[in-house]
């Protein structure tokens, strides 16, 4: 595999994406309008109601008592608006204490909807209904008729509908883009929730302010076209593509860059894991290639390669200067050659010389050493989104001793698959990232019940490999007390990127947030620091960290 420029961007480094634009539908507001939360993030009950009352074009009363305490001022009209269509009867066990901040669950959201547009089932799917184990009431079984009759929601599995899973916010936008007959591009009809870019059409509608000085640009290719001697030199696209690169590059921000329909498609192979090279994955510090982390079992591992390792030129080819793109684009190469680095570490140069390879990319590893279960988790990606808490109940089943969580050399993944892990520990609601936007600060909240009982004793391992989704995991169990963490400061990755793709194949990845622990601590450029820093550097063989964490468990 191919370096990998920083794993963390795979869905967008921790994982937040944005969709930002949606074809308008008849004049009214687009659904990203209606519903303005990012893919995985989860929908609170106010913002759906708002929402959905939007989309159906219901008139707002000014007055009205409703049945509520505590209703927001600006969320009134919206709740009394879905008042007079009995939308939040789904609520009526909760009698005046309904709060309109706690999560939506699916058949919540589908039951208001089907309220608002005054749907009923004609009976066709009902049989189909019974076969779901979570569908168990004939209210359930009329809305899944309902919902599988208008394709509005699918099933999560052949016996499980999902009705009360917490529905996030790509999911509730084609909910609601399916009931009011809103066609976008994210309706593909999956509610596939770990899509790692989102689409756009380029409009010049969604811009608020012209380009800078595009009347010159404009008049200089213009120009250029008319009377410039060497004609054949003029590509357009090129001269185009330029022009964007020059604008990101001026930011000054390595996580910042625009991808050419050619580097985006080797960018789109390695979230695949379908590329070659020496196995790492990289960053641009100071102008200089550095390495954050060495894969398991890569080319660049076995070579003795290090985080913080700086790239100083391949094959005699210096690389400061160049964006990150060309500098990763020099050291990849096919399976089989050879690579010559010139590597800085602290204050030595030396050349090491690594053969390139097409390296796979484990998620989670789970072995016993003297009684203590260890957790390895290599990455955070879709797997360990899926089915870290099924391994872990089986973890639980057998009374471990300890839980050794080892995210050392870990250089993130999918902001999810980092909840999901947080909450295999933490009791449910607990806040294990804050996220600050440029208008906005947000927090994420674990949606399951521990796995792992909590008289369980844990330690995380981290060295200065472990990145992103692993310091957010790392800082969230650390604050909680739910565990030590041993080893290395960590990284100090703490921003997030968005990717955007463009109809003609190019793509735009950019900064779009800071994220901090649940206390409010910095990560960015500063990680995480341990509990008990311990360093496996010096010379020795022995994994004096993992010894470390064993002995804690004595």
């Amino acid at each position: 595999m191919k370096i990998i420029k920083n794993q963390m961007l795979r869905l967008l480094s921790v994982s937040l994406v944005l969709t930002l634009v949606f074809p308008t539908f008849a004049g009214a507001l687009s659904v990203t309008e209606l519903l303005n939360a990012r893919d995985t993030q989860t929908v609170t009950r106010a913002d759906f109601i708002r929402g959905a009352v939007k989309a159906s074009g219901l008139l707002l009363p000014e007055n009205g008592v409703v049945p509520y305490d505590s209703v927001p001022d600006a969320l009134l009209p919206y709740v009394r608006a879905a008042q007079l269509r009995s939308a939040l009867k789904v609520f009526a066990a909760e009698g005046r204490a309904l709060n309109f901040q706690k999560t939506l669950r699916r058949g919540e959201a589908a039951s208001i909807l089907q309220a608002l547009v005054q749907a009923v089932p004609a009976g066709s799917s009902n049989t189909a209904a019974k076969a779901f184990t979570d569908v168990t009431t004939d209210t359930d079984r009329s809305l899944v008729s309902l919902l599988l009759e208008r394709s509005w929601l699918k099933p999560e599995s052949p016996t499980l509908f999902g009705l009360r899973r917490t529905i996030r916010g790509k999911e509730a936008r084609l909910l609601l883009g399916r009931a009011f007959h809103i066609t976008t591009p994210e309706d593909t009809g999956s509610e596939t929730m770990s899509s790692p870019v989102i689409r756009v059409k380029v409009l010049r509608a969604i811009s608020t302010q012209p380009a800078p000085k595009s009347d010159l640009l404009e008049s200089v290719w213009n120009a250029l076209r008319r009377s410039y001697l060497y004609q054949d030199r003029l590509d357009p696209t090129k001269a185009g593509d330029k022009a964007i690169e020059g604008l990101v590059n001026s930011l000054g921000d390595p996580y910042t860059s625009y991808m050419p329909k050619s580097k985006n498609e080797d960018f789109k192979l390695q979230m695949k894991g379908e590329v070659e090279g020496i196995g790492a994955t990289v960053e641009m510090t100071g102008g200089i290639l550095t390495i954050v982390s060495p894969l398991r079992g890569s080319p660049a591992e076995k070579a003795g390669l290090k985080p913080k390792d700086q790239i100083l030129s391949v094959d005699g080819k210096v690389l400061q200067g160049m964006t990150l793109d060309d500098a990763v684009h020099n050291v990849r190469g096919p399976k089989g050659s050879t690579a010559l680095l010139k590597i800085r570490r602290g204050g030595t140069e030396f050349e090491v010389s690594v053969s390139r390879d097409q390296v796979s990319i484990p998620e989670v590893e789970i072995l016993e050493d003297r009684n203590v279960t260890v957790v390895k988790i290599l990455q955070f990606w879709d797997t360990t989104d899926t089915k870290f808490r099924a391994a872990m109940a089986e973890v639980q089943s057998k009374n471990p001793r300890g839980i050794i969580l080892d995210l050392r050399n870990n250089p993130g993944g999918l902001l999810h698959a980092a909840g999901v892990v947080v909450a295999t520990f933490l009791p449910k609601g607990s806040t294990y990232v804050s996220i600050m936007e440029t208008d906005a600060t947000s927090t994420e909240v674990t949606e399951d019940e521990p796995v792992i009982k909590s008289s369980v004793p844990m330690v995380v391992l981290v060295n200065k490999g472990s990145a992103s989704a692993s310091e957010i995991v790392a800082g969230a169990l650390q604050d909680s007390k739910r565990a030590k963490v041993v080893g290395e400061t960590t990284y100090g990755k703490g921003t997030v990127q968005q990717v955007m793709q463009f109809p003609d194949g190019s793509s735009l990845k950019f900064t779009i947030a800071e994220w901090r622990t649940p206390s409010g601590r910095k990560i960015d450029k500063l990680g995480v620091t341990p509990d008990m820093v311990i360093s496996n550097e010096g010379g020795t063989t022995k994994d004096l960290q993992m010894e470390k964490a064993i002995e804690m468990f004595r």
